[in-house]
């Protein structure tokens, strides 16, 4: 007797760093009617929590492990069901050791991740130039007096770079799941970049277009960027590399701590 699959869906992950190319990464692959990339998913964060019921006193008083188990058996298939795509590409630090010993306990089945890279002094360069360009953006809110207050809140280690970073790091121990492309190779090389990834996740290539690029857009729902601050998701219309020239105005002590991490 063989076991049939848990769902019919292909499931990838996305792991890279906020402003390394996530959404026109996700632009680009949705394109592809087969395919839904997502925005910042919060599938993991839902496995985290099921999980930290284990540690309440309500289920310690009555510890039945396997009926939660078998609800966090069935978060993705749950969470994807009506998604009428067949291929889905979530966008979240998986490769972070926590989120991967959760992923092979309890989703159970071969995964792969696309890696997106791309210097951290870069990364936080597009960061100011974000926050500066946009008085909304969440990190104006904080009475922080200066760039070097701003980029030290967004690098604290328990925010989003961070995991983000551990789930890179870690992810490097595991090249035959991962698949790594650099965010200046793919917008230098676009088509390349994107057969290769083709190729890594075993799939026919789509004819993608690198200019007209649409917002991101997953099944009639967008990003609601008043939550975190005015264009933190917009891309350009075409493909290309720019030059940012906010990347001179990160502080000294900033480039000192985090300057060496290069992809």
């Amino acid at each position: 007797m063989t076991s049939e699959p848990k769902t019919s869906k292909q499931l990838f992950f996305l792991v890279a760093q906020p402003r390394s190319g996530n959404t026109l990464f996700t632009s680009i692959m949705n394109q592809n009617p087969e395919i839904a990339c997502t925005p910042n998913s919060i599938t993991l964060e839902i496995m985290k929590d099921l999980f930290l019921l284990k540690e309440t006193d309500v289920f310690q008083n009555y510890p039945d492990h396997k009926s939660l188990d078998n609800v966090l058996d069935v978060v993705y298939d749950t969470y994807y069901k009506d998604w009428p795509q067949p291929i889905i590409i979530d966008r979240g630090p998986v490769m972070t050791k926590g989120n991967f010993a959760l992923m092979q306990k309890y989703f159970k089945q071969p995964f792969k991740c696309i890696v997106l890279l791309r210097d951290v002094l870069d990364v936080l360069a597009s960061y100011i130039k974000w926050y500066t360009e946009n008085p909304d953006a969440f990190v104006n809110k904080y009475n922080l007096k200066n760039d070097e207050e701003k980029l030290s809140m967004i690098m604290n280690n328990k925010g989003a770079v961070a995991k983000d970073l551990e789930a890179i790091k870690n992810a490097f121990n595991y090249p035959d799941i991962c698949h790594f492309v650099k965010y200046d190779d793919l917008v230098a090389r676009p088509e390349e970049e994107i057969k290769k990834i083709y190729q890594f996740i075993n799939i026919p290539y789509f004819p993608h277009r690198f200019d007209n690029l649409q917002q991101v857009e997953v099944n009639g729902i967008k990003y609601d960027d008043t939550i975190v601050g005015k264009n933190m998701h917009n891309i350009r219309s075409v493909v290309r590399k720019v030059n940012n020239p906010y990347i001179d105005k990160i502080p000294e002590r900033i480039k000192q701590k985090y300057g060496h991490i290069r992809f």
